[in-house]
This record gives structure tokens, sequence and C-alpha cells, in this order.
């Protein structure tokens, strides 16, 4: 009934296997411009400046959107893909603690 339900297993079976993945790989993917542009801060507990914040909202839109328009059939998917998209962007406004960036940097 909804075409996101099989998918929701197989997601959570890559998650614990990368996070069980190697070492080596860990230190590729810290050592990546990524990870320290938009997530080293958040993960060493000082939060995300407002232009990360938006640069992953705006991404996650893009992306929910296509999602939302290819399921222009199925109602429900689109009622929780929105409440999805809602409820990400109040986490990300609220829940994340926002740090100032630092002009000497």
């Amino acid at each position: 009934m909804v075409p996101l339900l099989p998918a929701f297993p197989f997601l959570m079976l890559a998650a614990f296997c990368f996070a069980k993945s190697s070492e080596r790989l860990h230190a590729w993917f810290t050592g990546t411009a990524l990870y320290k542009k938009n997530l080293e801060s958040f993960v060493a507990g000082r939060g995300m400046d407002w232009a990360t914040k938006i640069r992953i909202m705006v991404t996650v839109t893009i992306l929910m959107s296509i999602g939302f328009v290819m399921m222009h059939q199925v109602r429900v998917g689109q009622i929780v893909l929105t409440c999805v998209w809602v409820f990400h962007i109040l986490y990300f406004c609220f829940g994340i603690k926002t740090r100032r960036t630092d002009p000497a940097a």
C-alpha cells in the first residue's frame, strides 16, 4: 500500500552495516571535505551553522519533492512525506544547536 515501507528494513540494515564497517572506511569518511564542512562540528557536539542547516534542508526538500510528485496517485504516501518533511524542518530549526560562524576561520 505505501511504496516506502518495503525499503525501510533495508535502510536500517545498511545503516547498521555502515556503522559496523571498517576503521579504514571510517578514517576515509571523516577525512573528506564533505564531512569536515558539514558534520564535524555537529559530531563534536558544537552544533551546525545556519548555512549548513539550510544547505541540508534544501537538499532534503528537493529530494522529498521528487518523491512527492512521483506519488501523485498515492495520497497516503504524500501525506507521510509531508509529515516527515515538516518534522525534518522543525528538527533542524529547533532540535539541532545553532553555532555562530567564526569570522576568524
